[in-house]
């Protein structure tokens, strides 16, 4: 295509093969005129009826039909043997190519166009999707951790809560208990103290009461499992110790009968 407007600038069509080629033309569309009469005439005159408009239809596409039939048999015919005719057609022809040619190439370079803007707003609109789905991961993702350290936070919160209502349970069963071991087990004597029968020099014992007794006991068990074995002293009364182990709520040694523990009901 670039090079046609030098091709074209450098033929030159003189003005007589203009003429000639008119007056060809010109002769031409003549005779179409007059065969086209002819048909005209034959047709009216083959009509039985003016009115008769559909046997004139009929007749126009028979003559329509043969003529499309002669016009399939023949051959193209060149209008004009005349070097500067054929070389004034050539030149229009090529204009024509040219013309048509720079029409599609504007409009392919226009729709390229229109598609790299449209590609890079949906490559724009991608990258800010991206980033908005990274953001979203973040925040998931901090959430999370949020939700994991309050769950944390609410367990041991609940599990504080537990352990301080055990504790004023158990302060309130042993409450209770030492409430009803003074009033139905209280000590031997007033004051709580015994002499030793063989010496009365030496200074008084002070006796355990039954509740001191097992909070010892249930203290040892509890913080030494392995060894939950208490030696009995002279502050153990001992009417107390045959109690407990009477009644199953303590044990004695195997092996050395001054040592007792509690029975381990929580097992």
């Amino acid at each position: 295509a670039e090079y046609l407007p030098e091709v074209i600038n450098d033929l030159v069509c003189p003005v007589d093969a203009k003429e000639e080629l008119l007056d060809e033309c010109e002769s031409i569309w003549k005779q179409i005129e007059e065969c086209q009469s002819k048909l005209m005439l034959l047709g009216m005159e083959t009509l039985l009826k003016s009115d008769d408009k559909l046997s004139l239809l009929m007749m126009r596409v028979k003559a329509l039909a043969a003529e499309h039939s002669q016009w399939q048999k023949r051959s193209p015919e060149i209008i004009s043997t005349n070097p500067d005719v054929l070389l004034a057609l050539g030149k229009e022809e090529l204009q024509k190519v040219k013309n048509d040619l720079e029409m599609v190439l504007s409009t392919v370079q226009s729709k390229n166009k229109q598609l790299e803007e449209d590609l890079k707003r949906e490559q724009q609109w991608l990258e800010e999707q991206e980033q908005v789905l990274d953001a979203l991961n973040g925040i998931e993702e901090e959430t999370k951790k949020q939700v994991e350290q309050l769950s944390k936070a609410r367990a041991f919160h609940e599990l504080q809560n537990k352990m301080l209502k055990l504790k004023v349970y158990k302060e309130e069963l042993l409450n209770a208990l030492g409430e009803f071991l003074e009033e139905h087990f209280p000590l031997p004597e007033e004051g709580g103290s015994a002499k030793k029968k063989n010496s009365s020099e030496e200074p008084a014992v002070e006796l355990l009461t039954l509740h001191e007794v097992l909070e010892i006991l249930i203290n040892k068990l509890m913080s030494t499992p392995h060894e939950p074995y208490v030696t009995i002293n002279d502050s153990f009364w001992p009417p107390y110790i045959e109690l407990l182990l009477r009644y199953g709520i303590a044990l004695r040694h195997p092996e050395d009968p001054n040592r007792i523990r509690l029975e381990a009901f929580h097992m």
